[in-house]
């Protein structure tokens, strides 16, 4: 028998005969009951080799690639299952992970896993999609060192969960989450109320908080913190050779104890023409350094907003009640539903609302029309919101008895409740499987 010699595992446990089948069920219910969970899950840059034995997995990996949480994975898939693997490899190097489906019985399918492994590269990890729910096959795998057994019928969001256990379990625990607030057309408020829900959440929580300006041009978060403009976001953009923590902590205005400000630099002596993945290493950095980024975005649509906001974690929508903003909120919110169609709906919040004497689209309307219920209403309150604007003061400070004071905590905690848990939730295969392996490796 060959080993994959690149994974360490210790000898499997005691399974019952049902807990590879009930394993995989707990681990599909736990991500359906909180898809907020894939906010955990990363995968790195790898490069990957599917080989399926029939269509609808084929699909799944498919569906799965196409994932933003995949973005910075090369997946091929080919037909053919073990034995195109096989044969591929006899001539080619092997890539990082390969993800092999079989409907052989097991024991046929055991000979051409060694059959395999025996022209695989040090290095590689190997994921089984398996139709065979027997414990006495599932330990073979594990003695052969195999990364993961996955048992069909497989989802992609499972199969995106069982990669990232593979490469990013413990990377994951260390990055936060990235919220992007968009308006729905400019001039709705978004950037107002990004600046208080970001400066809540520090606040509140006592959890370190970077509000980055992407509006490089015409950003105001220094103004709405008292402070010049500065070159932080653009810096960190340009200089993406050495962006690292060090040099993002250096390009950071601090605002309090946890509230950070990456500055925009507010002139137009250069025009921003920014690569589609300009921003990516600035987002990675930050929410490795950070339990929370937010990203002010402008109202514009290029391709590097565009990839931002597919790339959120969470995605909170800004509007006003009119006509104009209903179409652009619904045709957002549409383009995110097919971009992320594994991901929760955006988030969408009305402010300006009773302003006097202005036709408004009800708020039930608004939400009814766009399929999505309302995160928040904020009132029209010009009074209080200039005032906080002109003093660079947040909401909170200038009143925190306000309604919308407490409607930006409420904002803030909704969000915070959404962020995935570090602690070990119910009993899986696949995660004592990865608590195996990388037990081995510290021993």
């Amino acid at each position: 028998m060959t080993n994959f010699g690149s994974t360490m595992r210790s000898e499997p446990v005691d399974l019952d005969p049902i807990s590879v089948q009930s394993a995989e069920r707990h681990e599909v219910q736990a991500l359906a009951d909180n898809p907020d969970r894939r906010g955990a899950l990363r995968i790195p840059y790898i490069s990957i080799h599917a080989f399926c034995d029939s269509p609808d997995v084929a699909d799944v990996i498919r569906s799965a690639a196409s994932d933003r949480l995949m973005a910075r994975a090369q997946v091929t898939l080919r037909e053919g299952g073990i034995a195109a693997a096989v044969s591929l490899y006899h001539q080619e190097p092997t890539p990082q992970l390969i993800i092999i489906e079989s409907r052989a019985a097991p024991e046929a399918f055991l000979a051409d896993i060694d059959r395999l492994a025996e022209v695989c590269d040090t290095g590689t990890k190997v994921v089984v999609i398996g139709h065979a729910n027997d414990v006495r096959f599932y330990r073979e795998l594990m003695g052969r060192r195999v990364s993961d057994y996955v048992l069909a019928p497989v989802d992609p969001v499972s199969l995106i969960a069982a990669i990232s256990g593979v490469y990013g379990e413990f990377a994951a625990e260390k990055l936060g989450q990235s919220l992007a607030f968009v308006g729905a057309k400019g001039g709705v408020g978004s950037s107002t109320i990004a600046h208080n829900v970001g400066w809540t959440i520090a606040r509140d929580l006592s959890a370190n908080v970077v509000l980055a300006d992407m509006d490089l041009a015409f950003g105001t978060a220094s103004l709405d913190f008292r402070l010049d403009a500065g070159q932080g976001v653009a810096e960190a953009i340009e200089d993406v050779g050495r962006l690292d923590e060090v040099l993002l902590d250096r390009l950071l205005a601090k605002c309090g104890d946890h509230f950070s400000l990456l500055r925009a630099p507010g002139t137009l002596d250069r025009c921003y023409d920014l690569a589609a993945n300009a921003v990516d290493p600035l987002i990675e950095v930050a929410q490795s350094s950070v339990p929370f980024l937010i990203l002010d975005m402008p109202h514009v649509w290029n391709a590097w907003a565009r990839n931002a906001l597919v790339g959120a974690d969470e995605i909170i929508i800004t509007a006003v009640p009119d006509l104009a903003n209903l179409r652009n909120a619904k045709s957002l919110i549409t383009f995110l539903r097919q971009a992320r169609p594994h991901d929760p709906p955006p988030r969408l919040i009305l402010n300006q609302v009773g302003v006097a004497k202005r036709p408004e689209i009800k708020p039930a309307e608004f939400a009814k029309a766009v399929q999505l219920e309302l995160l928040a209403c904020i009132p029209f309150e010009p009074h209080l919101f200039g005032t906080a604007s002109n003093e660079g003061q947040m909401v909170a400070e200038v009143s925190a008895k306000a309604h919308a004071s407490k409607i930006f905590a409420e904002i803030a905690g909704g969000i915070v409740a959404q962020k995935p848990s570090r602690r070990k939730g119910p009993f899986n295969l696949g995660s004592m499987i990865r608590k195996m392996k990388f037990g081995s490796k510290a021993a």
